[in-house]
C-alpha cells in the first residue's frame, strides 16, 4: 500500500516538474508492486494441498515468481535506459529541489519495506527476489536524490539521465543473480548451496553399498529440495529404519527434505 501510493505521488510530481528520474523511478516501482504480489500469491500458492492432477501441488510457483521477477526488474531496466538515452539528446529543465524531496521519501519507504523482507531472503529465492526489488528501488530513489541535489547547487540537467544510467547498471548487477538461480531452478537444476558430488560420495560410503546411479536432486520449491537415488547393496536385506537413517542423514548434512532411496541387489536389476 506504501509502494502504491508513492507511485502516485511520483508520477504526479515527476509529470510536473518534467523529471525522467523519477518518472523511470515511479516505472521501477510499479514493476516491483508487481514482484511484490507475485511474491505473495506464489507464497500462498506454495502452502495449498496436493491433488490427483498436481501431486506437488503449487510450490513451484515460488521459483516462477522470482523468475518472473528477475524478467520485470530488467524490463524495467530496458525502459529506464531508453528514456535516459533521450534525455541525454534533448535535456529538459527540471527542478531539483522537488526531485530532492519526492525521491527522499521513497528512500525511507523502500528502505522500510525491504527491511521486511531480510530474515527471510537468505533461505528463499523467491523471499530474495522481493527484497532484491524494494533494496533496489531505494538505491534508485537515493540516486534520484543526489541527482536533485546536483542539479539544484550547478543546473547541470546532463545529470538527471546520467544518474538513471547509473542506477540501471546497479540494477542488472544486483538481478542477474536472481535471473540466474531462478532460471537454473525452474529447469530443475542442482539448488545452490548442495554439492552433487558430496551427496553422491556420501551415498557411497554407507556400508554395503557398491554402487549409486539414478542420482538426481532439484528444488521443488525455493525452500525445499528433492532427492531419488537408486543404490546398488548386494546380498543384503535392508529394513526401513535402513531408509530412514539415510533420508535424515541427507536432510541434516545437505538440507535435503524429500529423499526417496530405491535399493536393488546389482546394477542391472
Amino acid at each position: 500500500t506504501l509502494n502504491v501510493i508513492y507511485i502516485l505521488v511520483e508520477v504526479f510530481y515527476g509529470l510536473k516538474i518534467n523529471s525522467m528520474a523519477l518518472l523511470a523511478d515511479a516505472g521501477h516501482n510499479f514493476s516491483d508492486v508487481l514482484g511484490l504480489l507475485l511474491a505473495w500469491g506464489a507464497a500462498y500458492l506454495a502452502k495449498t494441498a496436493t491433488t490427483e492432477k498436481r501431486t506437488y501441488g503449487f510450490r513451484k510457483s515460488t521459483i516462477l515468481a522470482a523468475l518472473f521477477n528477475a524478467i520485470l526488474l530488467m524490463i524495467a531496466v530496458g525502459a529506464i535506459t531508453i528514456e535516459a538515452v533521450r534525455k541525454f539528446i534533448s535535456p529538459e529543465p527540471v527542478q531539483g529541489q522537488i526531485m530532492m524531496i519526492v525521491a527522499g521519501i521513497g528512500v525511507v519507504i523502500n528502505a522500510l519495506t525491504a527491511i521486511l523482507f531480510m530474515k527471510g531472503r537468505e533461505r528463499d529465492l523467491n523471499i530474495k527476489g522481493a527484497f532484491l526489488h524494494m533494496a533496489a528501488d531505494a538505491g534508485v530513489s537515493l540516486g534520484v536524490v543526489l541527482a536533485g541535489f546536483i542539479i539544484y547547487s550547478t543546473g547541470w540537467l546532463w545529470v538527471d539521465p546520467a544518474i538513471s544510467l547509473v542506477i540501471v547498471l546497479v540494477i542488472t548487477i544486483g538481478t542477474w543473480g536472481l535471473l540466474r538461480d531462478s532460471f537454473h531452478l525452474s529447469i530443475d537444476a542442482v539448488p545452490d548451496g548442495i554439492n552433487l558430488k558430496e551427496v553422491g560420495s556420501y551415498l557411497k560410503s554407507i556400508n554395503g553399498v557398491i554402487e549409486v546411479h539414478d542420482l538426481h536432486i532439484w528444488a521443488m520449491s525455493t525452500t525445499e529440495t528433492a532427492l531419488t537415488a537408486h543404490l546398488v547393496i548386494p546380498g543384503e536385506t535392508k529394513d526401513d529404519y535402513f531408509l530412514k537413517k539415510i533420508c535424515g542423514e541427507l536432510h541434516t548434512r545437505f538440507g535435503i527434505e524429500h529423499s526417496t532411496i530405491q535399493i536393488e541387489k546389482s546394477a542391472q536389476s
